[in-house]
């Protein structure tokens, strides 16, 4: 089933009710505040004197007078404290809308309680919602097996607004960042066969095929070879198998009446052995998820069509390849020629990601020249090192031109105020000066060969690379056409609890972008 519809009311108070459309009332916020929703206030009272968990975790209260009889206290604990945020309501929401379809619920109402008035709530109401849907998706497998409806029963989601035109206004937004959220989950946590490189082009295309949006799928070998070195040294082991072959989707959407430009690579890492330099002692499970990356720049296009701006226009590479281990897999030592014309010498072969990334960034350097007011950046789950370094937020990195119009400072405040929270990064002379060739033999070293979780500056220098391998430090502070570029790590945040093997893929931070790039002030 797709997103369920979401149904702002003026007055929950009659939705609510035992003879109105709803099925289950869900209570959101801290326990003390649930009398305030006054149709609930004696059942919830009741329940949390009677129970004094019900303060601590959901519980399913009988009440008859109530939606379907069935009441969903989800408490989301204080909310004062230095360390406390929005994400406590997306947190009580997710939780709470599972009870109630667990329940047997399929058209709930959810209602907030005692928000607080400061900024960081703002957005309690959209982070709520947000958090419901997340934990009511399912993945594709499932609903493949055992059916849409089966899996993902609940087919309206009502909410209280008391201004009707706000209401249908985060109705909207809402939709649109879920509809991108799903689809980033879809083919970032999908196994590796269903979403091998030419299954994810083709759920691509499904996705956006009554949109805007213009697809473009690069699978000859031989312009891959030619337009794309590095990538396709990363899947020249996979050639032998045709269904694993690598391939490029481009996206493209134009408002129209551009005034911006957003340009977008994606690494779409399928699955990664390692390569040459073999993953071992389990450490290969879960890496049909290193294509979250890919997944959230395609999340976020969606996300574009639905809203479909007219002042804006986005320009998307994913890099869609197997880093597969066979007789003719890349090796260390090898000197590849980037798109850039930058010579590449190989540190490990498990450090792919910055390969297929540098070789797209550098199709897309070559559009931003000429673009309005262009930003590139590149989205990827690169590094282990990320995880360690900051758990499981989003990382931002900016060149100069970048850091000069603020564009980590801003999506780590909107990514706070939506409960998609980014931390920021810096790069530094230490991560250009850890990639200088060490002979005239190549240009830029891509890595060093050990685990970047092992190294200093694990999740910076690999920026500094790419910088240099995609010719976009050519395009700095210093420059004619200075170009902003950011790195967006999700090494940490693209699955619940950094749990790469079994956790539920986030779709971050597909939500922190449109909030950060769609959203009217």
């Amino acid at each position: 089933m797709a997103t369920p519809k979401l149904i702002p009311v003026a007055d929950p108070k009659s939705t609510a009710s035992r003879n109105g459309p709803c099925d289950a009332l869900i209570l959101v916020g801290p326990a003390d505040s649930f009398a305030e929703f006054e149709p609930a206030a004696a059942v919830a009272q009741a329940q949390l004197e009677a129970d004094k968990q019900a303060a601590a975790e959901v519980s399913l209260v009988v009440a008859p007078e109530l939606a379907g009889g069935r009441l969903v206290l989800a408490p989301t604990g204080p909310l004062a404290r230095d360390y406390d945020d929005v994400r406590r309501f997306a947190d009580a929401a997710r939780l709470g809308i599972r009870r109630a379809r667990d329940a047997g619920a399929k058209q709930p109402c959810l209602a907030l309680t005692g928000v607080p008035a400061h900024r960081g709530y703002a957005h309690a109401t959209e982070v709520a919602l947000l958090g419901a849907l997340d934990g009511l998706w399912e993945p594709l497998e499932a609903r493949q097996h055992r059916g849409d409806t089966v899996s993902e029963p609940i087919a309206t989601l009502t909410f209280a607004s008391a201004e009707p035109d706000i209401g249908q206004q985060i109705a909207t937004l809402v939709d649109a960042i879920e509809t991108g959220r799903r689809l980033a989950r879809d083919l970032g946590g999908t196994e590796p066969e269903r979403m091998r490189p030419e299954g994810f082009a083709a759920y691509c295309k499904e996705a956006f095929a009554e949109t805007s949006v213009r697809v473009d799928v690069v699978d000859d070998p031989d312009t891959l070879l030619d337009q794309y070195p590095l990538l396709s040294a990363v899947g020249r082991a996979s050639m032998v198998v045709p269904r694993h072959r690598p391939c490029v989707i481009r996206l493209v959407y134009d408002g129209g009446q551009a005034r911006r430009t957003l340009l977008l690579a994606g690494k779409g890492v399928t699955y990664d052995t390692g390569g040459a330099d073999l993953k071992v002692n389990g450490s290969m499970a879960g890496m049909s998820r290193d294509k979250g990356g890919a997944a959230a720049v395609a999340g976020f296009v969606r996300t574009v069509a639905k809203l479909a701006p007219t002042d804006l226009k986005v320009v998307a590479e994913i890099g869609a390849v197997r880093n597969s281990v066979g007789a003719d897999s890349f090796v260390s030592d090898e000197i590849i020629v980037s798109h850039a014309q930058t010579r590449v010498r190989i540190g490990n072969t498990d450090a792919e990601g910055r390969l297929v990334l540098a070789d797209l960034l550098s199709h897309l350097r070559e559009h931003a020249v000429q673009a309005p007011s262009p930003q590139v950046m590149s989205v990827a789950t690169l590094t282990g090192h990320s995880m360690r370094a900051v758990g499981q937020y989003s990382i931002a990195l900016e060149n100069g031109p970048a850091r000069q119009v603020g564009i980590a400072n801003r999506l780590s405040q909107v990514g706070d105020e939506w409960g998609d929270p980014f931390e920021i990064s810096r790069l530094r002379r230490e991560d250009f000066a850890f990639v200088q060739p060490r002979s005239t033999a190549d240009d830029v070293l891509s890595c060093n060969n050990a685990p970047s979780t092992g190294t200093n500056r694990g999740h910076q220098f690999p920026m500094a690379f790419l910088a240099i391998a995609s010719g976009l430090d050519k395009h700095g502070r210093d420059a004619a056409t200075p170009i902003p570029y950011t790195h967006i790590d999700i090494g940490g945040s693209a699955t619940h609890g950094s749990d790469w093997q079994h956790g539920r893929p986030t779709g971050a931070p597909v939500c922190t972008l449109a909030a950060a790039y769609l959203r009217d002030e």
